[in-house]
């Protein structure tokens, strides 16, 4: 290969080249320490500008003090039925603020209320013993003189440390003699005041006055901030019940700002960020749907000076009303099972039925969904004798049912295995081993072949006590001796469970009573309480545990449903509100809850239905007062042998409880119903099963416009 030739004008060359390369790296650099040199240079300018030109502008600032955020109360969502009618709404009223200042001590405080009574007219409030000495020792001199009065040992723990301020202020309120202060009205008048704003965190409002704020009194109060530091106009809100004497009791109450949050629960509300004064939902509704009616807190935005006062207050952010809740009832259609249930209660109390009853309980449901349409509840109030509201009652007062169980003790059977399709047995006057005999009410004395159907149609009490017996194993032959098997208790209340006997429903409403379940099986040495397979047997016919009408009512729709037991629920949505503060679109649906469902049992409940619809149609049917109804309606009475105490000469009295559930249209089940009359003299009068036909009557007449 030819190599190439080296000369002197290419070395040359390479080293010009060489040299530019190296000088192209101290230009870069001098422009960078150019740059950051012009930075620094308008730094140093600023800072000058800051310290020197706006010094007296930036420590005004600093004197004045700082900004901070209030949060300001919001209004409930109302609440409505399934038809848009008004139950609960808020009306709003004048209302005077304090919001008390982070650096407020008890003298300010003190001063402040003295203020506040000379501008506006308070009525004193019910004073406490400690809010009078607290009130007292907000006077400076006051309270130096009784803190003369600790010694040495008073101002020290167990372990010789000093108290802490709040610790040592009790010792200083206990030295406080109640009977040495005497309060003149207007100090009374003060001492509420101060007491408001004592209670208050800094920069919590808090209500001064609420009720007859005159327009005179507004502008008072607005030509008084300055002088006043913390004082405010403002809005609050009384909650208010349209229909006062329907379904009342179930809306539930709400706490005032006096009372503000509840005891018992101020932890969980306060790390939810709750103040301690905010209203809150005390019961049923109110308290079960608090997170969706509980209204959005606005803002205002306060300037505190360098003494930590409010000196200025305006609001940033206006509060929001809460959510509504929109109700499955229809007022309308309650109103008129109200009336129903009113009537033939009345009718009872008139004929001198109901002198030991303690009301009438009526519950109307959708079996698909749990929407509860109606859920009447009257009450004879004891002194006065006239009808009141106890809706409540219907989920919180639990009765023996007597036979309208008697389809849950079929399905027992079928589940455990002891009875098979239509069977038929024999239903005969049971006689045990000592006497014992029990027996259905239409047979005291013959033998009648009965099939599962007919067994409820007749409602045969020996046909359940069969099931029962051959649940433990036992077949009945007369004189028998009944075995102690206390597990026959758990299996029936197994089945009973599935249908909602014994067990929370899942309503969506607080305090609800599962029932009485009786346990008690052995005495306290350890040995079978006599005759308890006698009360099992009483059981499977359902004349020995307690259920409420709600129990009853999702009962027989568990039956209507085929087995699927639906929760039942009186809420059927929250909402939102529309642009004019009416009711808005929907922002949750309520779906419906299944609690449980009985499978693979479809025949079964086939023979339970006919069964039910024979009560009615069957030639021996306990329910042909239902027949000619708006709707066909299948059924199961029932009537319960009780007792109670008369209250003049202490004897025994023998009551019944009288019930009675049913659903219909039988073919096609819109509603399901439930009703318990406790404590009659005597059911002859069929008030169940007429309260039960007329409140079908009324749906069907409701849904046919």
């Amino acid at each position: 290969m030819k190599r190439k030739k080296t000369t002197w004008n290419s070395i040359f060359k390479k080293q010009r080249n060489n040299q530019k390369k190296k000088s192209h790296v101290p230009k870069r650099l001098d422009f960078l320490f150019f740059i950051v040199f012009l930075l620094f240079s308008v730094l140093i300018v600023r800072l000058a500008d800051l310290q020197i030109n706006q010094k007296d502008k930036f420590t005004k600032i600093i004197e004045s003090g700082q900004k901070s955020i209030v949060l300001e109360g919001a209004p409930r969502g109302e609440i409505y039925d399934s038809k848009g009618k008004l139950l609960v709404k808020n009306t709003p009223k004048q209302a005077v603020v304090f919001t008390r200042s982070p650096g407020m001590t008890a003298q300010n405080i003190r001063e402040a209320s003295e203020k506040v009574v000379d501008l506006i007219t308070i009525k004193p409030e019910k004073l406490t013993e400690r809010d009078i000495k607290d009130y007292w020792l907000s006077d400076k001199d006051n309270f130096e003189n009784v803190a003369k009065q600790l010694t040495t040992a008073d101002k020290l723990n167990k372990h010789g440390e000093r108290l802490s301020e709040s610790a040592m202020y009790s010792k200083i309120v206990n030295k406080v003699k109640i009977d040495d202060i005497q309060l003149n009205e207007i100090d009374k008048k003060r001492a509420s005041v101060f007491k408001r704003i004592n209670a208050a965190a800094a920069l919590q409002p808090v209500i001064i006055k609420n009720d007859g704020v005159t327009t005179e009194e507004i502008a008072k109060v607005g030509e008084n901030t300055a002088a006043i530091p913390g004082i405010s106009t403002g809005l609050d809100w009384d909650r208010d019940y349209p229909e006062k004497d329907q379904i009342r009791t179930i809306l539930g109450v709400v706490s005032s700002e006096k009372q503000g949050l509840p005891e018992e629960q101020l932890d969980e509300y306060l790390e939810k960020g709750y103040a301690r004064n905010d209203r809150v939902g005390l019961s049923y509704l109110e308290k079960s749907y608090e997170d969706a009616l509980r209204g959005k807190k606005g803002e205002s935005e306060v300037v505190i000076d360098k003494n930590q006062q409010i000196v200025s207050k305006k609001e940033t952010k206006p509060s929001e009303k809460g959510d509504n809740l929109v109700l499955t009832l229809d007022l309308a259609f309650q109103k008129q099972v109200e009336d129903i249930t009113k009537k033939h209660y009345q009718s009872l109390i008139s004929a001198g039925k109901a002198n030991y009853s303690e009301g009438a309980y009526v519950v109307v449901t959708e079996p698909q969904t749990g929407n509860i349409l109606a859920m009447v509840g009257l009450r004879q109030d004891e002194e006065t004798g006239e009808l009141v509201d106890d809706a409540l009652g219907t989920f919180n007062k639990a009765f023996v049912p007597g036979s309208s169980i008697k389809a849950a003790t079929v399905m027992a059977g079928y589940e455990n295995g002891v009875i098979s399709g239509n069977q038929k047995m024999i239903d005969e006057p049971l006689v045990f081993n000592g006497g014992l005999v029990k027996s259905s009410l239409f047979n005291q004395y013959g033998a009648y072949s009965l099939s599962t159907e007919q067994a409820l149609e007749v409602s045969s009490n020996v046909y359940m006590m069969k099931i029962a017996l051959k649940m433990i194993g036992v077949e009945y032959q007369p004189n028998l001796s009944l075995p102690y098997d206390v597990e026959l208790f758990g299996k029936l209340r197994k089945t009973y469970e599935e249908f909602g006997l014994g067990s929370e429903t899942g309503i969506d409403l607080p305090g609800e009573l599962t029932g009485f379940i009786n346990t008690k099986y052995k005495d306290k040495n350890g040995n079978y309480i006599p005759g308890i397979m006698g009360n099992a047997l009483d059981l499977s016919f359902g004349n020995y545990d307690t259920y409420t009408a709600m129990q009853l009512n999702q009962y027989v729709a568990t039956i209507a449903n085929n087995g699927i037991r639906v929760a039942p629920h009186i809420v059927k949505g929250v909402y939102d509100t529309d642009e004019t503060g009416e009711l808005g679109k929907a922002k949750e649906e309520l779906q419906p809850k299944i609690m449980n469902k009985i499978e693979g049992r479809q025949s079964e409940f086939d023979i339970i239905h006919n069964g039910m619809v024979g009560v009615v149609n069957g030639p021996m049917g306990t329910g042909h007062a239902l027949q000619g109804a708006s709707y066909p309606i299948a059924a199961k009475t029932g009537t319960a042998e009780t007792a109670a105490v008369g209250p003049r000469n202490n004897k025994v009295i023998n009551l019944v409880n009288s019930s009675i559930v049913g659903y219909a249209p039988y073919n096609q089940p819109k509603i399901a119903v439930s009703v318990v009359l406790p404590h009659l003299t005597d059911d002859l009068y069929g008030a169940n099963a007429a309260i039960l036909r007329d409140v079908v009557n009324s749906y069907a007449a409701l849904n046919q416009k």
